[in-house]
């Protein structure tokens, strides 16, 4: 059985599906008004099907289509490097369109997803990563009420040849009713 099983999280801004091949055409609209950053890794509207398929078929990952209420696929965010053995996840590989990006629908989002690894999952702590120098992200991140544990310097190669010093982050589960009480306060409940 994989841990954690497919579910669909839905809020009043947001609504999370397990990814599939036939949100293809949506997440290419998407994604091409994103452009492409040295820092990141957003697929390109050539290779939503390659990327698609490349998640939905790794062990250790639970992909999401971000979509809005009405059903609309406007990103995608994971769970990854599932550890049921000692109760983690990390929430990543998240990118949304432009069109919705500094809405509530990506904190409702991150609402979601913690919320169900906290409560549901039973999680020990949850993870974030980015690249050091992705300061929208980290920003993010930090607004969550994520603390930074640290920077893993030169940990990975990206596609351009750089170094990625990547910053992780993590909410653990004695802080959660606190993250708890400051999303709501965020999403206005």
């Amino acid at each position: 059985m994989t841990w954690p099983a497919s579910i669909t999280l839905s809020g009043d801004h947001v609504r999370l599906e397990p990814l599939d091949l036939s949100h293809a055409d949506a997440l290419k609209v998407a994604a091409a008004d994103l452009g492409q950053l040295w820092y990141t890794s957003i697929p390109t509207p050539e290779g939503m099907e390659a990327e698609i398929t490349r998640r939905i078929g790794l062990h250790d990952m639970q992909p999401f289509t971000v979509m809005t209420p009405n059903r609309t696929p406007v990103g995608m965010t994971t769970y990854m490097n599932t550890d049921e053995v000692n109760c983690r996840v990390e929430i990543g590989s998240t990118w949304i369109s432009k069109a919705v990006q500094r809405t509530l629908l990506n904190s409702e989002a991150k609402f979601l997803l913690l919320r169900h690894a906290f409560e549901d999952l039973g999680c020990n702590a949850v993870e974030f990563r980015t690249h050091r120098m992705n300061t929208q992200s980290r920003r993010a991140i930090e607004r969550l009420g994520a603390q930074l544990d640290g920077i893993l310097r030169a940990h990975m190669v990206m596609p351009n040849d750089t170094l990625r010093d990547t910053a992780v982050y993590s909410i653990i589960a004695p802080e959660w009713p606190t993250v708890r009480a400051h999303l709501l306060h965020k999403l206005g409940r």
